[in-house]
């Protein structure tokens, strides 16, 4: 029987206090969906400074399925977006993405799985956050942004626990300039205007499981201006789809 081949696509930066558990974690998602042994953890190491690239290295004399990349430093979107057209090249049939922070739990990927034929693209909703007041205000902030940016009502753009079909994803990632910062919410913005088929279930985001969040206040709030700039340049050029 021909089995669904899943990629998930895992960035990596200075993450060398958690890539281990995440890894192993996420490793049970590939064995039970392993797609006749085609399937893969995809880590991408984003030019860290740390361990993060010989630890998960280490890890693939473990674990067969695993693909680790070592790229120079691009950013999270950027690194996503190579993420995601790493898996397509290898034709993935469905690609899922998360963080390797471990905030995200394996354990509520399954209804994810089950729904996967009936949607373009299955994404959580942050319902149950444990990392701080300032995160939920951003995400709470990007919705009202993309509304009057987009005219789109998004229940919550930038999820990092997404289950995307590989022909949803080959049709709109052309859409996304290449080394783009915000890659994952403009995705969800792409096919939300596209009236392509998509479900958000409710997923727990834990507190970041070690080391230091890459991303503060300050630079979330210099991110978020030029975003808005960027994406009122990205409403003009690419929403004539």
């Amino acid at each position: 029987i021909m089995e669904d081949i899943l990629y998930i696509v895992i960035p990596a930066y200075n993450e060398s206090e958690t890539i281990s558990q995440v890894v192993e974690s996420w490793y049970e998602v590939i064995k039970k969906h392993n797609g006749n042994g085609k399937s893969k953890l995809v880590i991408i190491n984003d030019g860290s400074k740390d361990d993060t690239y010989n630890i998960a290295n280490n890890l693939k004399k473990q674990y067969s399925q695993i693909e680790v990349i070592d790229k120079k430093n691009s950013g999270h979107g950027a690194t996503v977006l190579y993420g995601y057209n790493y898996s397509l090249s290898n034709n993935a049939d469905f690609i899922f993405q998360t963080d390797s922070d471990g905030q995200t739990d394996p354990k509520e990927f399954e209804i994810f799985w089950e729904n996967r034929n009936d949607y373009d693209m299955v994404i959580g909703f942050r319902k149950y956050r444990k990392d701080g007041l300032s995160r939920i205000i951003v995400t709470k902030v990007l919705k009202l942004v993309l509304l009057l940016c987009f005219k789109v009502n998004v229940l919550d753009a930038n999820t990092p626990f997404r289950l995307i079909k590989k022909s949803v994803l080959e049709k709109y990632i052309g859409y996304i300039p290449k080394d783009y910062n915000l890659s994952n919410i403009l995705l969800t913005v792409i096919l939300t205007k596209s009236k392509c088929k998509i479900k958000y279930f409710p997923i727990t985001f834990k507190p970041r499981q070690g080391g230091i969040n890459s991303i503060n206040i300050k630079k979330i709030f210099s991110i978020g201006i030029k975003a808005i700039k960027d994406f009122i340049d990205i409403e003009k050029s690419i929403f004539k789809i």
